[in-house]
């Protein structure tokens, strides 16, 4: 077999211009291909893979576990929000050829425009065995016109992060609802000045406060509809909450992901955050002291005692629908291999894996490293945690982290109080909405 290649989507798509055919082991058949009767095509086995820089060990993973298939191993820009995947695609609908077979999309937001395309292949029908493999809130996301059309890499839940060292030096309870959680870090930032309690500069922001509160930002009521609502009561809430934390200097304006972050980060007491923060976040990006951390269930909102929360990537596999014969059958073993084969989900992933099968064995290989203050009370959070997010979110052809970012963060970077940034990034998630062809409800 050959050497697998490792190309930017840059060379790849310099190399379909060139010679005006798709890349070895692309489809050549339509966009929308089944409605428009172009045939599917078949390759004869080989494959071709987009995947960002975290997911490339996946793909070299699949190649090692599957000598005997042909895979072009293409990386894409990682940005979350970033729209050149999108681009490409368009030029591929347009050339009716170059998609890949299989994809890492780059932005969750990116299944919206892939499904509406005809790109996703419907994998309760290619694949049930392994949507049967996930409990349905991990999957609600990619459930697109009643087919599932991606899978889940990891699970990834808000938890309720904190450094368990500090809150013993300083005599802190931690918190089991949302408003102790805003009294407690408008203390912290009140007796330890410079101390945080959280991040709002980064696009997983919303995620981490609107969805965690319900509030109506990607609620779709129908393929042309969504229900937008920043003054229902479960927006106000949350806005209320980030108004008191940002006046406080009681969180970052700085995003996870930023040039300061690990800087920012050492001094972080407290927050609402993935699952995957631990091992990704706090042990290899910012280095955090082992045995600081830890890792708590999450936060209720008054009236209830259910936490709930949000939920911060656990990004998307999708498969192209253009392909037939062998090309398809080794796409079906790639898709299998990336979403549930221990040799990616346990032995290299830094998630928590959506695949119920691995979440076992992932776990007990993250006690082995014991990097938690608590370790196997950390673990014990987030498998539960799965369960605290509300489904009723969709992934859709506006990104609202992207919005959240261009307004929020940039108005409070630039000095801004907390209601005009919010007022603006209102304005900016209406607009983007109906521009993205959506009618805008306030109601349902």
């Amino acid at each position: 077999m050959k050497t697998r290649k490792l190309l930017s989507v840059t060379t790849a798509m310099a190399a379909i211009a060139m010679v005006g055919i798709a890349m070895s082991g692309c489809s050549a058949g339509g966009g929308g291909a089944k409605a428009s009767g172009v045939a599917q095509t078949d390759s004869g086995g080989a494959i071709t893979v987009w995947v960002d820089a975290p997911r490339v060990p996946a793909a070299d993973a699949f190649k090692k576990a599957h000598p005997d298939i042909k895979i072009n191993i293409v990386q894409i820009d990682s940005t979350v929000g970033a729209t050149t995947t999108q681009q490409h695609f368009a030029q591929f609908d347009a050339a009716k050829k170059g998609w890949p077979d299989a994809i890492f999309f780059p932005s969750n937001d990116d299944i919206a425009w892939a499904a509406k395309t005809g790109y996703t292949a419907d994998m309760s029908k290619e694949t049930p065995d392994l949507v049967a493999g996930y409990t349905k809130p991990v999957l609600a996301q990619c459930l697109i016109d009643g087919k599932y059309q991606c899978l889940r890499n990891d699970a990834a839940p808000d938890v309720f992060w904190y450094n368990a060292v500090l809150f013993k030096q300083w005599g802190y309870t931690v918190p089991t609802t949302w408003a102790e959680y805003e009294s407690l870090a408008v203390k912290i930032a009140q007796d330890h000045p410079g101390y945080i309690s959280g991040f709002t500069g980064d696009a997983y922001a919303p995620n981490r406060y609107l969805w965690a509160s319900d509030c109506p930002t990607n609620d779709q009521v129908n393929a042309t509809t969504v229900h937008i609502n920043l003054q229902d009561p479960n927006c106000k809430r949350a806005e209320s909450m980030l108004s008191t934390l940002v006046g406080a200097k009681a969180v970052s304006t700085d995003g996870i992901f930023d040039a300061d972050a690990t800087k920012v980060g050492q001094k972080l007491v407290m927050s609402p955050g993935a699952a995957w923060w631990g091992n990704y976040l706090f042990e290899q990006t910012w280095k955090l002291p082992k045995g600081s951390m830890q890792a708590a269930s999450g936060l209720s909102w008054p009236g209830s005692d259910k936490a709930q929360m949000g939920d911060e990537g656990g990004g998307l596999w999708g498969m192209s629908s253009h392909i037939t014969g062998k090309e398809l059958a080794n796409a079906k073993i790639f898709m299998k291999f990336v979403s549930s084969d221990s040799a990616w989900q346990v032995d290299l992933s830094t998630g928590l894996p959506a695949f119920t099968a691995q979440q076992e064995p992932w776990l007990k290989k993250q006690a082995s490293d014991d990097f938690y203050y608590d370790t196997a009370a950390t673990l014990a959070t987030f498998v539960p945690a799965i369960a605290t997010v509300p489904t009723d979110y969709a992934y859709l052809l506006y990104d609202t982290g992207g919005e959240w970012t261009s307004t929020i963060a940039k108005d409070l970077a630039s000095g801004k109080d907390f209601a005009t940034a919010w007022s603006n990034f209102d304005t900016d998630l209406n607009a983007k909405a109906k521009a993205a062809g959506y009618t805008v409800v306030t109601s349902k």
